[in-house]
C-alpha cells in the first residue's frame, strides 16, 4: 500500500459512447445523465483540486464544492462526478450553468458516480458496483455533493421515466466494468428527444445524400434536420419548398451550399436534449405559416 497522503494526477476521464437505446440485462445499471460539466475532485497532501472533462484546473471556479469535499471523511481520494446547477423544476440546467458558475457558485452542487483513488488504494480494478457501494458510504446525504443512486428497474423502464421528467437521459453502466480512461462501449449514455416547432430558412439536396431541411428558432440559425418521409409526402414539402427558393443566404452562412428560402414556411423537428444545436434531427411533419396549424 502507498503512503495514504500523497500526491495523485489527474485521470483521463472513462468516457460513455452514444447509443440510441438502453442495454438490456440485470448486469447493468441506470443512472440520470445530468446536464452539467465533467468534474474530478481530488484530496491529497496538496490539498482539494477540481479538474475540467479535459484536466484543467478549475478549483478557483467551483471554491464552495472545494470546501464541501474538502469536509469528506477522508486522506486522499479522487472522486469522479458532474457539477450541475438547479432550475426552478429541481431539473439541471446547463444554460444557467454558466452564469452560475461566475455569479452564484454558492448554488453549485456535484454529482458523484464514482471513486477511483481512496487513502492510498487505487480502485480502478475493482467492479464499479464495489467502487459506488465505498463512494456511497463516503458521501453524506443532504450537502452540495451527492451521490448519484441508480434507478431500479429495466433500462426501458429507467429510460422512459427519465424522459418524461425530462431530463437529459440516462448513462447505463456494467456493474462488473473496471475504471479506464477514454471511450468505452460498457458505459452508455442514451440522450432523450425532444420536438419543437421552428422555421424552414433552407434545403439541402444533393445527388447520393440524404436530404436535409435547414431550421432557425426565432432568427438563430439551429443547424439542419433529415427528410425521412415517404415519397408522396416528401414531394409535398419540395412542391412548397419551390415556391419560396430564391432568397439571400442569412448572414454568416453563405458557405453553406443550400438553396434558401424566404419565410412562411415552419416544420416540428425532432432533436437530441441538451445541445446547442440540432443533432440527429429528423423532421417529423411541415406547413405553410397561412395554414393555421402550429
Amino acid at each position: 500500500m502507498r503512503n495514504a497522503v500523497e500526491h495523485l494526477k489527474f485521470t483521463k476521464p472513462m468516457e460513455p459512447e452514444r447509443f440510441d437505446n438502453p442495454p438490456a440485462g440485470a448486469e447493468w445499471s441506470h443512472e440520470i445523465k445530468f446536464d452539467g460539466y465533467r468534474t474530478q475532485v481530488i484530496k491529497d497532501a496538496d490539498g482539494i483540486r477540481l479538474y475540467t472533462k479535459g484536466g484543467i484546473d478549475w478549483t478557483a471556479k467551483y471554491r464552495p464544492l472545494a470546501a464541501e469535499a474538502g469536509k469528506l471523511n477522508a486522506e486522499s481520494f479522487i472522486i469522479e462526478g458532474e457539477t450541475i446547477v438547479l432550475n426552478e423544476k429541481g431539473l439541471s440546467d446547463f444554460h444557467a450553468l454558466r452564469s452560475a458558475i461566475t455569479r452564484r457558485p454558492q448554488d453549485l452542487y456535484l454529482v458523484a458516480f464514482d471513486l477511483l483513488h481512496l487513502n492510498g488504494h487505487d480502485l480502478r480494478d475493482m467492479p464499479l458496483k464495489d467502487r459506488r457501494e465505498v463512494l456511497q458510504a463516503l458521501v453524506p446525504a443532504g450537502g452540495r455533493i451527492q451521490f448519484s443512486e441508480a434507478l431500479p428497474g429495466t433500462g426501458d423502464a429507467v429510460y422512459h421515466l427519465a424522459c418524461e421528467a425530462n431530463h437529459e437521459g440516462i448513462v447505463s453502466k456494467r456493474l462488473d466494468s473496471v475504471y479506464r480512461s477514454g471511450p468505452t462501449t460498457i458505459w452508455r449514455k442514451i440522450k432523450c428527444f425532444d420536438e419543437k416547432v421552428m422555421e424552414i430558412i433552407g434545403v439541402q439536396r444533393e445527388r447520393g445524400k440524404p436530404a436535409m431541411v435547414l431550421m432557425a428558432d426565432k432568427g438563430r440559425y439551429m443547424g439542419g434536420a433529415f427528410v425521412t418521409f415517404k415519397a408522396d409526402k416528401r414531394q409535398a414539402l419540395w412542391d412548397r419548398v419551390q415556391g419560396k427558393v430564391g432568397a439571400p443566404p442569412p448572414k454568416g452562412l453563405k458557405k453553406q451550399k443550400a438553396e434558401w428560402l424566404k419565410p412562411g414556411l415552419s416544420g416540428r423537428v425532432r432533436f437530441l436534449k441538451g445541445e446547442e444545436t440540432l443533432r440527429h434531427a429528423m423532421l417529423r411533419d411541415f406547413w405553410e405559416d397561412d395554414d393555421g396549424r402550429g
